[in-house]
């Protein structure tokens, strides 16, 4: 008769090691991002510094909506991926909040005194 004593799965990793790994890759991913935002910004201003030179050189206004549109659009994409890979709280900071309501109560304490 065979052997079938079922032994119990045993890896070798611990959980802290798991978390370590799981850190690096969100760490690495994070990485990637801001990257692709970097080159996001590159493009942005390489392209529409060309178009603006294109149309400018070429006789066109300035400060007209057409030349201005690209840029402008674009630009507002490229916010939203700016706020993407770096989340609304980069303008913030972690403990903003924190500190802001430290601040009004401090401030309307001394109203009082």
């Amino acid at each position: 008769m065979k052997n079938t004593d079922i032994q119990p799965y045993n890896d070798n990793f611990s959980k802290q090691e798991f978390l370590k790994e799981e850190a690096y890759y969100r760490a690495k991913e994070k990485v990637k991002k801001i990257i692709g935002f970097y080159w996001h910004l590159a493009v942005y201003i390489v392209i529409n510094v060309l178009i603006i030179l294109v149309i400018v050189l070429n006789g066109g206004p300035l400060w007209h909506f057409g030349t201005l549109s690209t840029p402008l659009f674009w630009g507002v994409g490229l916010l939203f991926h700016f706020l993407g890979v770096f989340g609304p709280r980069v303008f913030f900071g972690k403990d903003w909040e924190q500190r802001k309501i430290k601040e009004f109560m401090d401030k309307e304490e001394s109203m009082w005194e």
